[in-house]
Order: structure tokens, then C-alpha cells, then sequence
């Protein structure tokens, strides 16, 4: 293998580092990287290339379905994904969240399984977040994460045994421009990996767990090979056990929920199972199918759990996880308590409840929550009716999903000017604040990430470019939408600190909203307002 002199010839970062980073950004940690990028990066962009082919074909109103040239691995029931690694058996309640060291402390604090440290939807990726999440993570796989802060001290309850981590890196469509190899930006996605695996793979196996992660926004399995291939080489290049690594990967794209034996399979040896990633699942279906008007979705408050193509998606995902042994983990309450209002606060917590029955009871082996008040509810109901560690030999033989299952948009409900109200004030309200840095969001009691804000756009682009007709008899059109914007607008800014970025966002959504124009991503739209890249600085002088 080359020096890492050689390695780092024509890698540069672009971003400040101040003294407590450097331990992050050795030379031989940004080698680690560029050996990842330049492995990998043309790959990547390949498969984006391929997204886009996809989305012509979508486009030209060809509907997906199940790859033929891959049903042999789908009918092939010997096959199988890696047992559950350490710490990955029994996962009945995760708490997810940003990497900032309070969120940390907090997490690892809470009485769950599992933590997802969170690299993507629930953080702004300004380069401080990405760099000091890094940092906050090394130390807390190390143990040494307490702090103070002002007068109050953060320290790990080191009286029991703490939750196991697990990273999400950022999906495969994001860059991090703050280092360049060979004059392009890295991958997101290798950059979050290969930090965190390079400091601190062997010292997670030390304290009984592994380098574990979730795996977003992939749209194939394809995607999820490269997945794999990175595992494989980035194991190597360090001297672990191939297999080590374990990846859980979020279906939370509607091409993904057609290759999910494709995907467990190709990650086979590092697979830890999947998960519904249901609000990012509802934006793709509207995402992929925008231009199809037999598409076109009510109010985002009418597509819950259980109509029909959530629910197929969701049996479909327990019956293909538990068929090859790996982990179905069920979705996000995203609820926040309400502690001003006890009836409103009861009812939300009532609706979590029903929300974790009908997951255990379909055959989940877990859950997620965002708050760690809401775990107990859900402990409550998982310790009740799943006694063992999971239930990966509940085997949902009963379930027959196919093309038309998945596609089933019959759902009840109206597009209001409520609805559209609402959708505008959580798009504004998220991006306002990922402009300032901030990922995670409490609006009107839920705490919102990426996900909703886009779920929120794209049905407001999707209603427009259809011209749905409102419950009161309204044309949704360009003119009624960018009206309706203006006035959410201005309401959010006045009753907003001085400084806010509520007009800025309202200037970016504008221009998602109209039927028109149609960004990929709202993070990839926004990022450059908050990247900070400076003078390039050779990474072997750092």
C-alpha cells in the first residue's frame, strides 16, 4: 500500500479545524478517506447517473415492480443474512437523534437499546456539525464524553450497560465540500463512514459492541452493493474481520420496497436488517410518481400507517426480513410531549401507543422514538407483547404483497387549505432553521426532520402541478400557492427572533411549490448556505 504521504497528494480541506478536531483529522485518517473516495466516488456518481434514467423512465409513466433478472435470489429460501452481531439482538426500543454532544450524553443516558447517532435528516451538515459530531462520537465510544455546561454536568450513567451506537452516515447524493480529493468534493456518505470506522471501529468492538450503521436513502440494490463493497475494503485496509461491520438499511424509497430481498442479500454478511423509514417512504412515493396524476395524494394528516400502500410496504418489509433471519425495525414517533396541556398531551401519547401495538403486533423487532420520554410507552408495549429478544421467527407466512399492493394509492381524504397552511409552515419552519445550522426541529409538538419538510414540498409541487381542487372549492394553482407562502411567511418572521432566515427560505421554496421546478433534495438545494469552505489547505499539513 502506498505511503500516506503519496495517499494525501492532492487531498485538501477546505473547512477551519480548531485543536480539539485534529485528533479526527489526522493524515492518516483523511488517507483512509481518500482511499475510500477514489475507490469508490466514480461508482457513486454511476449510480446517481442511474437515479436519473430511472426517474425519465418513471416519468414516461412506467411503474416499477420486481426485477426479473433477480427473482432467483427472491425465490431461493436457503439463503440467509448475518445472525445478529453483539448488541444488535434484542433492539426493541432506538432513540435517534443529532450528533451534538448534549444529544449524546442524552441518548446514551435514555432507557433504550440503541442509539442512531445522526449524520443526515436530523442534522444540518455545516462542516462544525459534521467535524464535532465526530469528535462527540469518538469520545463517547471511549467513554470520555462528559462535559459541562454552564453550570450543569452531562456524564454517562456508567451503572449499567449503555445502548449501542449506531451511525448514520449521509445518503449517497450528498457531498461534503469541505475536502476535496483530486479537485472534487468528497462523498457525504464516505467522508461520515470512514471517519467514524477509522477511529473507532476496533475500540466499539472493545466495549462489546461493533461499527454498526444505518444506511439511508438508497433506490437500489445496487446502491447497497456499493454499501458493501465499502465495508469490505475499509475492514481490509484496517486488518477486521471481514463481516465485522454491521448495515441496517432504511426502505424508505419506493424503488427500494421492490428489491429488499436484493438488498438484504447483497449486504448479506453485514446486514442487520431493515427499517420503514415511513416519512421519508410517503415523499419518494410522491418524489418518483410526481408527475402522474393517478398519484396525487390528500393532506399529509390522511396518509397514516395503515392505508393500503403503507400497509403493504410494511408487511412486506417483516415477512422478507424475517425469510433471511435479519431484524424488521418499525418506524419514528416523532411525538414530543405536551406539558402545557394535559388532555392535548394525552391524546398524542394514546396515538403513540397505537402506533407501537400495530407495530409489535405485525412483527417488528423494534421501534423508534425521538424523544426520550416517549420510550417508556414504547418499552411498555414492546416488553408486553414480544417477551423475547425479537421476533425474527414470526415468519408473516400469510402475507401476499405484489406490484399493485405497493401502488395502491386509495386513500382517504381531501386536499384543505389547512393542509396546505400546515405543509407551508413545517417546509419554511425546517428549512429556516437548517439554514441557521439546526437539522431537528420541534414544530407543533412533532419534532421534524428532513423527511416531513420534504413530504411537505413535494405535495404542495404535486397538488399545484395537477391542480387539485381544495375541500372549499379552491384551484390549487401557482398563483394560490406562492399567495398562501407569502402570508405563512410573513406570520413565521413576526413572531420570530430578530435575525431569522424565514424570508430566505420562503425565496428557496418558492420556487419548489409552483408545479415548475423540482429539486432532488431540499438539503442538496440549501447546502451551499451553509457551507464555510475557505482557502484549500493540504491535508498532509494539518
Amino acid at each position: 500500500m502506498a505511503s500516506t504521504d503519496t495517499i494525501l497528494q492532492g487531498v485538501n480541506v477546505l473547512g477551519p479545524v480548531n485543536e480539539s478536531q485534529k485528533k479526527i483529522l489526522t493524515p492518516k485518517a483523511l488517507a483512509f478517506l481518500a482511499l475510500l473516495h477514489r475507490s469508490f466516488n466514480p461508482t457513486r456518481k454511476a449510480l446517481l447517473e442511474r437515479r436519473k434514467a430511472r426517474q425519465a423512465e418513471l416519468d414516461r409513466g412506467v411503474l416499477p415492480d420486481f426485477l426479473p433478472e433477480t427473482k432467483h435470489i427472491r425465490e431461493n429460501a436457503t439463503w440467509k443474512g448475518a445472525a445478529p452481531a453483539p448488541g444488535l439482538v434484542d433492539r426493541r426500543v432506538e432513540i435517534t437523534g443529532p450528533t451534538d454532544r448534549k444529544m449524546v450524553v442524552n441518548a446514551l443516558n435514555s432507557d433504550v437499546w440503541t442509539y442512531m447517532a445522526d449524520f443526515e435528516d436530523s442534522s444540518a451538515p455545516t462542516w462544525e456539525n459534521m467535524v464535532n459530531g465526530q469528535v462527540n462520537l469518538y469520545d463517547a465510544v471511549r467513554r470520555q464524553v462528559d462535559f459541562k455546561q454552564g453550570s450543569k454536568e452531562y456524564k454517562l450513567r456508567m451503572d449499567r450497560t449503555l445502548p449501542t451506537l449506531i451511525v448514520r452516515p449521509r445518503g449517497w447524493h450528498l457531498e461534503e465540500k469541505h475536502v476535496t480529493v483530486d479537485g472534487e468534493p468528497m462523498s457525504g456518505s464516505l467522508f461520515d463512514f470512514g471517519l467514524y470506522f477509522y477511529h473507532s471501529a476496533f475500540e466499539s468492538v472493545k466495549q462489546g459492541f461493533g461499527p454498526y450503521f444505518y444506511l439511508p436513502k438508497m433506490e437500489s440494490h445496487l446502491e447497497a452493493r456499493l454499501w458493501n463493497d465499502v465495508f469490505n475494503l475499509a475492514q481490509d485496509t484496517i486488518g477486521m474481520s471481514r463481516g465485522t461491520i454491521r448495515g441496517t438499511v432504511l426502505v424508505e424509497t419506493i424503488l427500494a420496497a421492490f428489491e429488499m430481498d436484493e438488498i438484504i442479500y447483497e449486504l448479506r454478511d453485514h446486514s442487520s436488517g431493515l427499517n420503514c423509514g415511513r416519512w421519508d417512504y410517503i415523499f419518494s412515493v410522491i418524489k418518483k410518481f410526481r408527475q402522474n396524476s393517478s398519484f396525487v395524494l390528500p393532506d399529509r394528516g390522511c396518509i397514516t400507517m395503515t392505508v393500503p400502500f403503507m400497509d403493504a410496504y410494511v408487511k412486506l418489509l417483516i415477512q422478507t426480513c424475517h425469510k433471511r433471519g435479519v431484524h424488521a425495525m418499525g418506524g419514528m414517533a416523532a411525538q414530543i410531549p405536551i406539558k402545557d396541556d394535559a388532555a392535548a398531551n394525552d391524546k398524542a401519547m394514546d396515538g403513540v401507543r397505537a402506533d407501537k401495538l400495530r407495530e409489535v403486533r405485525a412483527g417488528h423487532d423494534g421501534t423508534w422514538v425521538a424523544h426520550p420520554a416517549l420510550a417508556q410507552i414504547a418499552i411498555d408495549i414492546f416488553n408486553k407483547h414480544m417477551p423475547t429478544p425479537n421476533q425474527l421467527f414470526v415468519r408473516r407466512e400469510d402475507v401476499q404483497v405484489g406490484q399493485n399492493d405497493l401502488l395502491n394509492m386509495n386513500v382517504p381524504g381531501q386536499v384543505t387549505e389547512e393542509g396546505i397552511r400546515k405543509n407551508l409552515s413545517i417546509g419554511l419552519g425546517y428549512m429556516e432553521a437548517w439554514i441557521r445550522g439546526v437539522g431537528c426541529v420541534p414544530i407543533n409538538y412533532l419534532m421534524e426532520d428532513a423527511a416531513t419538510a420534504e413530504v411537505s414540498r413535494s405535495q404542495l409541487w404535486q397538488w399545484v402541478r395537477h391542480g387539485v381542487t381544495t375541500a372549499e372549492g379552491k384551484r390549487v394553482d401557482k398563483q394560490y400557492a406562492l399567495k398562501l407562502l407569502k402570508e405563512q411567511a410573513a406570520q413565521l418572521a413576526a413572531n420570530a427572533p430578530k435575525g431569522n432566515k424565514f424570508q430566505l427560505a420562503a425565496q428557496y421554496l418558492a420556487g419548489q411549490v409552483t408545479g415548475e421546478d423540482y429539486a432532488d433534495f431540499l438539503t442538496s438545494l440549501l447546502y451551499n448556505e451553509i457551507t464555510v469552505a475557505g482557502s484549500p489547505r493540504p491535508a498532509a499539513k494539518l
